[in-house]
């Protein structure tokens, strides 16, 4: 059931408001220094092909002299696919699977390179948004304008992660003309609207604003599943001459949700069936973002940039589960209570110079993060539930048994340092290195004495991209990952940092008589003192995994108004040491050794009285997996198709109409062997959209 339309009401409104500054605003485009990324921002809007990123090295770099394998989903796409949350916009993009945990909509899971990588994966702006125990930040994606996946080991650039990779979300910032759309979508129990506005202030263009918001209530999956958000961010530039430039980024994102709703594995139960209590099963988590984008060229080629930061985050996570066989006679309870607060500061010091036929390029930072989190988690039992006709008996009735209180510190600094090289604009040599030291402090409510650690660790990189051509590059890379213990893992004696050494080899095309990019890669990374969940929560190390894999990935623009994406990988992922378990030479939990992905749309020009219309469809295909590292339990592979309509009914008005998982495939996307809980991938959803731009 929707509640509280008046918010996705008020959200539709702005429009005529974000319409009336438009008229004030002043018309036409004012240049800036920073026309680069100007630029790049409206190809976002205009192309599903980027050529550029700022992940791959931090510079600006193009994709093709970048030794690392980079993919971008622009703004266009997920506009195109009516991309309503992180896993969405990954799901055609090479070397990542998601929808690991299939409707379970409370956090953002994705896997790149056979590697887990939601906990320190996910950043915005180039800033980590990681998940401290069950606290940990969500990514609209209709606040970006493109969302950006580095694949490999990132440490040496990024400081603290996996080694799998990382996804970078661009937030929507001020541009030099005035734009502005407003859209409304609908579906079965789902009702949407969002506004996007901004442009220069005054004449001179020294002042830019943008003011972006959504508001949506809906439900995921099953009955009693809410999903609903408001999300707001103005931004506001300001640029006094041609050499400087400052924006500020403002937040807040609020988000209604509902707990994993999983089904006892091999009870039989329908899973669609609700086995929670809707009047005490919540997630729900609000977010404050506060920071800034400062950058000043000196001249001479040297330029400074300072991205800062400040989060403050607060979640509420109450549920009840059949943790048993047979939910009819008893349920369990989980409940999670806490906030966290996170500042993050990079500073980027960058040269660049030649040297006769050598071009320079030289980057040093110095970035800095901490962040507190504190959680109190309960536990507890609920009656059992009749399945065939539930009797929810609602709040009342849950009987919390257990309780204890944790909390965390961890602060972290790193110095780094990049070179890039190119001779004779043919070779172009990549060295990088980093240094990081981590105090993580952690404190149980049962225990006497805190668990304090310290980290140190230097991290490289070191690539080579060689163009045969202006169109076409092959690269080789070797790049390495540093992640200290979490605070669980202070709970086994001596627990070491996580530790990935990757090497890759590639080759990159970017046609000269398409607009296209394609690229294929081989890699092997190795990963050591890898966690490994033992139960309730408390983690292991289970020694060494591997991954050696291929990916294809390409997106082109075949002809005028045909487009094609087309993504493969190949995993071969295995567990190397795995101490006293007895897993080695098993595939890691939920690793597929397939995952393949094809979208095709096709724009139908408008003749006569017809306008434009666009016909797209995709399919999905992810392999077996293991439910855990033991392999007991394998699960079947799973293909889905996916689909898109839309007219444009008169001049910048469109109507849209999106189907996932068109013939409503139901499959099991993991089960969690601890609470032999199953979880099932979306059913499929058909949504329809008005958008309306100026």
């Amino acid at each position: 059931m929707l509640k509280h339309s008046g918010l996705i009401t008020a959200t539709i409104l702005l429009a005529s408001e974000g319409a009336f500054a438009q008229q004030a605003a002043p018309q036409g485009t004012v240049e800036l220094d920073t026309i680069v990324i100007e630029d790049t921002a409206q190809d976002d809007r205009s192309t599903t092909i980027a050529t550029d990123s700022f992940v791959g090295t931090k510079t600006g770099t193009p994709i093709l002299d970048v030794p690392a394998s980079v993919s971008v989903v622009t703004e266009k796409e997920m506009k195109q696919r009516a991309v309503n949350t992180l896993d969405d916009a990954l799901a055609y993009t090479s070397g990542v699977v998601t929808d690991s945990y299939g409707s379970d909509n409370r956090y953002d899971y994705y896997f790149i390179r056979g590697f887990y990588q939601t906990t320190w994966g996910s950043y915005r702006d180039g800033m980590a948004m990681p998940v401290h125990g069950f606290v940990g930040s969500r990514m609209e994606p209709y606040g970006m304008e493109r969302i950006e996946v580095l694949k490999g080991s990132t440490s040496t650039l990024f400081g603290l992660n996996a080694p799998g990779g990382l996804v970078n979300g661009v937030t929507k910032k001020p541009l030099p003309t005035t734009f502005g759309e407003v859209y409304s979508t609908v579906g079965e129990n789902h009702i949407e609207g969002g506004l996007d506005f901004g442009g220069p202030i005054d004449a001179e263009g020294k002042w830019l604003y943008r003011f972006t918001t959504k508001g949506q209530q809906a439900t995921v999956g099953t009955e009693h599943s809410d999903d609903d958000r408001f999300y707001i961010a103005p931004a506001l530039t300001w640029q006094p001459n041609e050499s400087t430039g400052l924006t500020l980024l403002v937040n807040y994102n609020k988000r209604d949700g509902n707990t994993s709703h999983g089904i006892p594995y091999g009870s039989g139960i329908d899973p669609f069936t609700y086995l929670g209590e809707p009047d005490f099963d919540n997630m729900d988590t609000e977010e404050y973002n506060a920071g800034y984008e400062f950058s000043h060229d000196f001249d001479s080629g040297l330029q400074f940039r300072q991205n800062l930061r400040y989060t403050d985050l607060h979640m509420t996570y109450e549920s009840v589960y059949g943790g048993s066989a047979n939910p009819s006679t008893d349920r369990s309870v989980y409940a999670v209570y806490g906030d966290t607060r996170r500042f993050s500061m990079d500073n980027q010091l960058q040269y660049d110079a030649d040297f006769g036929p050598v071009a320079t390029r030289t980057l040093a930072g110095l970035d800095f993060y901490y962040d507190k989190t504190h959680e109190r988690r309960e536990t507890g039992t609920a009656p059992g539930l009749n399945i065939r006709n539930p009797n929810y008996c609602g709040r009342p009735c849950v009987n919390i048994t257990s309780s204890y209180r944790w909390e965390q510190e961890r602060a972290a600094i790193g110095l780094y340092a990049q070179e890039e090289a190119t001779f004779f604009d043919k070779v172009v040599v990549t060295l990088g290195g980093r240094y990081d030291h981590v105090d993580t402090n952690s404190r149980y409510s049962y225990l006497t004495e805190p668990n304090r650690s310290t980290d140190d660790a230097f991290t490289g990189r070191a690539g080579v991209t060689f163009k045969a051509r202006n169109d076409l590059s092959l690269y080789a890379n070797y790049s390495e990952s540093f992640l200290p213990t979490s605070a669980d893992l202070t709970l086994v004696s001596d627990p070491e940092p996580q530790r990935g050494q990757q090497y890759e080899a590639g080759i990159k095309y970017e046609p000269d008589f398409m607009n296209a990019m394609f690229t294929l890669a081989a890699f092997e990374i190795n990963q050591t003192n890898v966690p490994y969940d033992i139960g309730s929560y408390v983690y292991d190390q289970i020694g060494k995994v591997r991954v050696r894999g291929l990916e294809f990935e390409g997106r082109m623009e075949l002809m005028d108004g045909l487009n094609m994406t087309l993504a493969y990988s190949y995993w071969d992922p295995e567990i190397l040491q795995d101490g006293a378990s007895g897993n080695e030479g098993n595939r890691p939990q939920l690793v597929p050794n397939n995952i393949a992905s094809a979208w095709v749309d096709y724009t139908i020009p408008g003749q006569w009285k017809m306008n434009d219309l666009t016909i797209g469809a995709g399919i999905r295909y992810v392999g077996e997996t293991f439910t855990d590292n033991e392999n007991t339990i394998k699960l079947d592979g799973r293909t889905l198709v996916d689909a898109a309509i839309s007219y444009d009914v008169f001049e910048n008005a469109t109507l849209q109409l999106n189907a996932t998982n068109i013939f409503d495939e139901r499959y099991i996307s993991s089960v969690d062997t601890f609470s032999n809980t199953a979880y099932y991938g979306d059913g499929r959803v058909i949504k329809g959209t008005f958008r309306y731009t100026w």
